[in-house]
């Protein structure tokens, strides 16, 4: 039986460069992603994406640091107390 959670992942996007790497991490976890949303915010200079997802913690918070990770990204999570057993 796996243990997910319910949170909401907020990236700034502020070095062009790492756009296709978050969009490849993002992809990666598509099964678990409810929806996102981006916001290009050209006045200056950065994009502002938020995730929501239900998968399991260890899932969330490694795509979270993977995606803070990359140069110029930054991403901090919010997570809900909705814990579903499946």
């Amino acid at each position: 039986m796996m243990q997910t959670r319910v949170a909401v992942i907020a990236i700034v996007v502020e070095n062009p460069d790492s756009a296709a790497d978050v969009n490849r991490l993002l992809h990666e976890a598509a099964d678990f992603i409810l929806g996102r949303m981006g916001l290009p915010y050209r006045e200056r200079g950065v994009n502002l994406i938020s995730v929501a997802i239900d998968a399991p913690q260890d899932v969330i918070s490694a795509l979270s640091g993977k995606i803070g990770a990359l140069p110029g990204v930054s991403a901090k999570t919010a997570y809900s107390n909705v814990v579903t057993e499946e």
